[in-house]
């Protein structure tokens, strides 16, 4: 798809910034592999052979007596007696992680939580889980979370901006008041008595929290339709008999988008934080859930293990680290002076002088 000669210039500015490049790339990377987290981290076999059939374990259940069990019951690949029952007649490949976030790994060497070896490879919390299966988890599901929170926050905040920019007068004039008065409310507390009313759920959860986000986008796309909403082409387009509607997203918001843009890889990972800090203080996602704040939660009550802290810590500060850059790397991509900067002719360029005039005076 071809760019115009503002969106090369955005490009290039954005590529200009190796730390936030490189940092997408790198986010997108760890995303991507997390995505397809059944398949590396999982306490069932990829791949099943047996009495000449081919079974896929992580796609479907199927009875133990598919195998030669006794039981109507899910096969538990994880049951000697299985396993034997398959390597008489076939074989199973396991994924390169054989646990899952929620498997209770069993035989454990020490007392859990144990420490890491070849087994665990970042061992095993105090419910004796594998940590890197949960972190694998963990990660995509606060990127989820994060991603979703963040394009429902935008889509109410830019509406909501777009009517007070618009319209203004009495109806910007009400909409300030409400949302000085609802950005005033102490978040957190209202969150955790919330959650403590209602059963814990990532839509619950979701639904909570974007009640108190969609304020952070209000104030840029206001300013800015409070900017234009007076421009020729705006008065052009309503004398053609345009709806307010096809006004306000049709001909403003593109504009308006531009700074909006911006924010959103900051607004991303203020969502991941804040659940972070909710799953850290157990009012986030249900128990058993694979989450980063409980891993933290569970550092700081096990000391004796610094694996379980120490391994959180590395992965929520390597995600937040990488969206901040690629924020950075984003808002050098639509800075006009910038884009200015970058397509002028450096100034060295202008004021050299040619090497034969020199020498002719030499």
């Amino acid at each position: 798809m071809a760019l115009g000669e503002v969106g090369q210039r955005r490009y290039q500015n954005f590529r200009a910034n190796r730390r936030g490049w490189w940092s997408l790339w790198i986010f997108l990377g760890l995303f991507l592999v997390t995505l397809f987290a059944e398949v590396i981290a999982n306490d069932k076999p990829l791949v099943v052979r047996f009495d000449g059939e081919f079974y896929f374990p992580v796609l479907h259940a199927y009875p133990e007596t598919t195998f030669g069990g006794f039981f109507e019951t899910e096969t538990d690949y994880t049951d000697p007696v299985v396993q034997d029952l398959i390597d008489a007649k076939g074989f199973m490949i396991w994924p390169p992680i054989p646990y899952s976030y929620d498997t209770v790994c069993k035989d454990l060497p020490t007392p859990a939580p144990s420490p890491p070896s070849t087994r665990n490879w970042l061992g095993t919390d105090d419910q004796a889980r594998d940590v890197l299966a949960r972190l694998i988890y963990g990660f995509r599901i606060s990127v989820l979370f994060g991603l979703a929170l963040t394009l429902a926050s935008s889509l109410v905040g830019i509406t909501a901006g777009a009517v007070q920019g618009y319209f203004g007068g009495r109806t910007d004039l009400i909409f300030q008041r409400f949302i000085e008065i609802w950005s005033s409310l102490p978040t957190l507390y209202l969150l955790i008595i919330l959650s403590s009313l209602v059963v814990p759920s990532f839509g619950w959860l979701l639904l909570l929290m974007l009640m108190f986000s969609w304020t952070s986008l209000v104030s840029v796309v206001r300013a800015e339709f409070l900017r234009t909403r007076n421009f020729d082409y705006v008065r052009a387009a309503r004398a053609l008999g345009a709806g307010n509607a096809s006004i306000m997203f049709g001909h403003i918001l593109p504009n308006a988008m531009v700074a909006t843009l911006t924010f959103l890889p900051f607004i991303l990972s203020g969502a991941i934080t804040s659940l972070t800090a909710l799953d850290f203080l157990g009012f986030g996602l249900p128990p058993g859930s694979a989450s980063l704040g409980e891993l933290l939660n569970q550092g700081k009550n096990n000391l004796s293990a610094p694996w379980l802290g120490i391994s959180g810590f590395v992965v929520i500060a390597l995600l937040l680290s990488l969206l901040i850059f690629v924020g950075e790397a984003v808002r050098d991509a639509f800075d006009p002076r910038r884009s200015f900067e970058a397509s002028a002719p450096p100034p060295e360029a202008s004021m050299s002088v040619p090497s034969s005039t020199s020498g002719a005076h030499a």
